[in-house]
């Protein structure tokens, strides 16, 4: 929700150092972070005990998703996780899609660096039009707003100027960090984010965001 990457390298470390497991739900990163997409652990450079993601998002499946871990581990969930226990196996023709969208992210360095480099113009962009930014570097950029009925308006300004966009507010998010949550993709051109800013802009000035 905030768009921050963990830290991972000293997360790794006190674990070595204390004997504990190191558990990564990658959701937010599958497919589009690191080398080849294999996610945040691959971006840090370090291994992790255990590495949760989903086949929808960035994989563009409908359903399903995935635990990988040591067999042990494993075996366990089969008999004791509910949700897997009381849930139907997932479709093949969905099997066969996430296997083919795996194959396709692995050569896809040139849409992530894409991905990178939409990322940062945007949050420039953002930035230098007086919004207020949660700092980071992933694709996920929250515009801070406090508020949560001027979240909502400014929400429905954009929506009215081609830009559709939804707030967050509690429960979602604590109290008092409303916002709306951008997220950025490397099929957007360089046109389609400054028309995209140029919305912002005004929606900000009408909804008394930005002075």
């Amino acid at each position: 929700m905030d768009g921050y990457y963990a830290k991972l390298t000293e997360i790794r470390a006190l674990a070595d150092r204390f004997g504990a497991l190191v558990m990564v739900d990658d959701c937010h990163a599958t497919g589009f972070t690191g080398p080849q997409g294999r996610g945040t652990p691959a971006r840090a450079g370090v291994s992790v005990d255990l590495l949760t993601g989903t086949l929808g998002k960035a994989l563009g499946g409908a359903l399903g998703g995935y635990i990988a871990g040591p067999q042990a581990v494993i075996d366990l969930l089969r008999q004791r996780a509910r949700p897997y226990l009381f849930s139907n196996a997932l479709p093949p023709a969905v099997v066969g899609a996430a296997l083919a969208a795996l194959d396709i992210i692995e050569g896809a360095d040139d849409l992530r660096d894409r991905l990178t480099a939409n990322a940062t113009y945007w949050r420039s962009g953002l930035t230098a039009a007086g919004f207020t930014l949660l700092p980071g570097e992933h694709p996920i950029i929250p515009v801070m707003l406090g508020d949560a009925k001027l979240a909502q308006a400014m929400a429905a300004d954009l929506n009215q100027r081609g830009v559709h966009v939804a707030p967050f507010f509690f429960p979602v998010v604590p109290k008092g960090q409303a916002r709306i949550r951008t997220q950025m993709n490397a099929a957007l051109t360089r046109a389609d984010l400054d028309q995209a800013l140029d919305a912002f802009t005004a929606a900000g000035k009408a909804t008394g965001v930005l002075a």
